[in-house]
């Protein structure tokens, strides 16, 4: 035993050098938004009324895709659920009735590549045929007539995006925007430039929707197309949950001080508020809030323990540490260094904790517990 003892004091450590955590936790427990406050959330609610009464009164099907898409870009979508899927069933039944497009078969090809765009984002089944009319019989290819349609070689080039295996119209779309984009770059002003160069660098269901709200919202303000009320809801909304996100890091950044890995790990990498970016980019919903929560506890010790198994541990230890997470117990962790037992206490009180937490509000039963400890030992191991 004093050999085994002496052997893991004297093992020499490696280190990974990560660069050092930029981010200052004072300052993040120091953050405070005036958009916390009751009175902005009653101000966003009665808009939100205001809007469905705007939903409403769209009547043809164009007004009623742009709305829909508006929604989606600015962040506000959650909030229209119901109107979204009665507006997209609707309109998905004209278009199988009719067999195309409310555009008509010589429709724009705006109209046309919004709805596609939407219905295939949404789950409906929709036909590449609806982009038949555009093309020509005998070269099979997209008109030219279409290519100076900015408007329209925009949404076809998101549309192509959501191209199924085999659907040779979407590839062809995709490639004759592409190229129809481009050469206009040089010819369009600055605004319009900037709106062509983002959708060429991305197709928008690729992107963190939450971190594209703020670029869509100066977009539609610059174009003064939008509704002041609609712009305004999107503003606010925005403000609401970025204050419910600093509340949430705050708590969060308390959290992981008190755990005290960062300084019993100084060679594990010290990343809190990239794993929170990342639970946000999955839901950015207020509701959401549990889930972030946890989320980013766990990436943050799962990050960790990665570096303990590639840079720290000896072989010895990490044959501890693994029996010690396998069998879920806490004396496996006796022949290990401090810092390695206060990584597997931090992980045990963890998933006990959110374990209990659920059983609490949901009133789950005690297989919960089993089948994280499985999911833990998978994802570690």
């Amino acid at each position: 035993m004093k050999s085994a003892a002496f052997n893991i004091m004297h093992h020499e450590r490696r280190s990974a050098n990560y660069k050092p955590n930029i981010c200052k936790y004072d300052i993040l427990e120091s953050l405070n938004s005036i958009y916390d406050g009751p009175g902005y959330k009653r101000r966003a609610e009665k808009l939100i009324e205001d809007v469905r009464i705007i939903f409403g009164k769209a009547i043809d099907s164009e007004a009623k895709l742009e709305l829909i898409d508006s929604l989606q870009k600015l962040g506000l979508a959650a909030h229209f659920d119901v109107e979204i899927k009665a507006a997209l069933d609707t309109i998905a039944s004209i278009d199988k009735i009719n067999n195309q497009s409310p555009g008509g078969e010589e429709g724009p090809l705006y109209v046309t590549a919004l709805c596609f765009k939407l219905l295939r984002q949404h789950g409906y089944d929709v036909s590449q045929d609806m982009f038949s009319g555009f093309m020509d019989e005998k070269t099979g290819t997209f008109r030219k007539s279409k290519h100076e349609d900015i408007k329209g070689m925009l949404e076809l080039l998101e549309a192509s995006h959501l191209a199924l295996e085999g659907e040779d119209i979407l590839e062809e779309a995709r490639e004759f925007s592409t190229t129809a984009l481009e050469e206009a770059i040089p010819n369009l002003d600055d605004h319009r430039a900037k709106q062509v160069a983002h959708a060429l660098e991305l197709p928008s269901h690729r992107r963190v929707q939450w971190f594209d709200v703020k670029w869509h919202i100066n977009v539609k303000e610059r174009d003064g197309n939008t509704k002041a009320i609609l712009l305004e809801l999107s503003k606010l909304n925005f403000n609401v949950i970025q204050a419910t996100l600093q509340k949430d890091l705050k708590e969060l950044s308390r959290w992981w001080r008190n755990l005290g890995l960062r300084e019993s790990l100084s060679f594990a990498r010290d990343r809190l508020v990239e794993t929170f970016m990342c639970s946000v980019g999955f839901a950015f919903e207020p509701e959401n809030r549990c889930f972030r929560k946890w989320l980013t506890k766990v990436l943050n010790l799962v990050a960790i323990i990665d570096d303990v198994y590639d840079v720290y541990g000896t072989l010895e230890e990490l044959t501890h540490f693994t029996n010690a997470v396998t069998r879920w117990d806490v004396r496996e962790t006796q022949q290990l260094p401090e810092c390695m037992k206060t990584c597997f206490l931090a992980l045990y009180n963890t998933v006990n904790e959110f374990v209990n937490e659920v059983q609490r509000e949901k009133g789950w039963d005690q297989l919960l517990l089993p089948h994280l400890k499985k999911v833990v030992v998978g994802r570690l191991l």
